[in-house]
């Protein structure tokens, strides 16, 4: 009877981890800032429009930015919930997958920072500041926030490798996802990697890859309640 309600207490925990998980994937607004909000305001290779709509559209640029940090903060959470559904696998590597993604969440909020320094130049300008070093410290701060990011998705995309190797071995989420998902890490790193390593390369191809979070995040969502218990547990340590 005890080994009953143990695994029936696991099974629960499981089942909790996977929808705060879910929830947490649902309710990040980033794509509202980087595909809305984000493109009204700043211009590719016009930094001086850029300055200008912000200036003109600040409470805009505010929310794009808490739409950021909501996004950021949810990635802490989704760690831990990933790691508690997936500790039963792996407890090592289920660390190492959550450890990755709360470094990934602090370097993505430390990058932030450059956009509320943006906001604070436009809004409240140095009056000893000509316009063209306004515009150059925009523009320097804007692409200081891009770079901290991509340089974060790295260990994100590394970090869904190793969510994706997981899920696989779980035994009980479908091996398809932890496919499409280490897919989907792989896509994220071919994509950061681009600027530096093959600038000339054609990758736009990857962005199909990214599916794969939507995927989890649906079952995560309308199946994660209903895990029944963990069916694999890895020989590689749970120590």
């Amino acid at each position: 009877m005890s080994s009953v309600n143990a695994k029936s207490g696991g099974s629960g925990k499981l089942s909790r981890s996977a929808l705060i998980a879910g929830f947490g994937y649902l309710l990040s607004p980033v794509p509202f800032a980087e595909f809305y909000m984000y493109p009204r305001l700043v211009v590719p290779g016009n930094v001086q429009q850029t300055s200008e709509n912000i200036a003109a559209h600040g409470s805009l640029f505010l929310a794009a930015i808490s739409c950021y940090l909501i996004t950021f903060i949810a990635d802490v959470v989704v760690a831990w919930a990933l790691y508690v559904l997936l500790v039963p696998v792996n407890q090592r590597l289920s660390f190492l997958a959550g450890l990755l993604r709360l470094a990934y969440a602090a370097i993505a909020l430390f990058g932030l920072l450059d956009l509320v320094k943006v906001y604070r130049l436009v809004a409240a300008p140095d009056p000893a500041l000509r316009s063209g070093q306004l515009a150059a410290q925009v523009d320097l701060l804007l692409h200081s926030f891009r770079y901290d990011w991509s340089m974060g998705l790295l260990l994100f995309g590394i970090h869904l490798v190793l969510l994706g190797y997981l899920i696989f071995r779980s035994g009980y989420i479908p091996r398809v996802i932890g496919v499409l998902l280490a897919i989907n890490g792989l896509g994220w790193l071919i994509d950061t990697l681009k600027p530096y390593l093959y600038p000339t390369a054609h990758v736009g191809f990857v962005s199909i890859t990214f599916l794969g979070e939507l995927v989890f995040m649906l079952w995560l969502l309308f199946r994660g309640g209903k895990i029944q218990g963990a069916g694999h547990s890895d020989s590689l340590g749970r120590s």
